[in-house]
């Protein structure tokens, strides 16, 4: 099958819902984490979609890519961090972060694979055409009488 978006992609759907997840439940955790916990598992979340994204769109330089898929891989990690602390301060249901924690591993390893092969998911660069014999890469100028 032929991906032609970075929305088709498993591990942005998986991402995104995730994201979507942690967003809902964050929504009951105290006023007073609005600026720290709150903020900062949402924006890590969020993230690895994004650098998801930013990797897709970089498939024609496979280092680049690899680099935002590493970033990727660095919030979601960032991210079940994140889950812990929700669940040690009792803001988040054991079970729930269990769940969204497995999710974060899921697609840690779904990353981990694209970041090993690549080859399998950049595009290729393209061949350079040489210029025929007519075709000249310096101006023609004027002949002196």
């Amino acid at each position: 099958m032929r991906i032609n978006r970075h929305t088709e992609l498993e591990v942005f759907k998986k991402s995104f819902a995730a994201a979507m997840e942690i967003f809902r439940e964050s929504r009951a955790f105290p006023k007073e984490e609005r600026y720290s916990l709150t903020d900062q598992i949402r924006r890590s979340s969020r993230s690895v979609s994004a650098n998801i994204t930013e990797a897709w769109r970089k498939r024609r330089y496979p280092a680049a890519f690899v680099a935002k898929l590493s970033d990727a891989e660095g919030e979601a990690a960032e991210t079940q961090t994140w889950l812990q602390f929700a669940v040690e301060c009792g803001y988040l249901d054991p079970e729930k972060a269990k769940f969204l924690y497995s999710e974060y591993d899921a697609i840690l390893g779904m990353l981990v694979r694209m970041i090993s092969d690549p080859a399998s998911w950049t595009i290729p660069p393209q061949q350079k055409i040489p210029l025929s014999p007519t075709h000249s890469i310096t101006p023609s100028l004027p002949r002196s009488s």
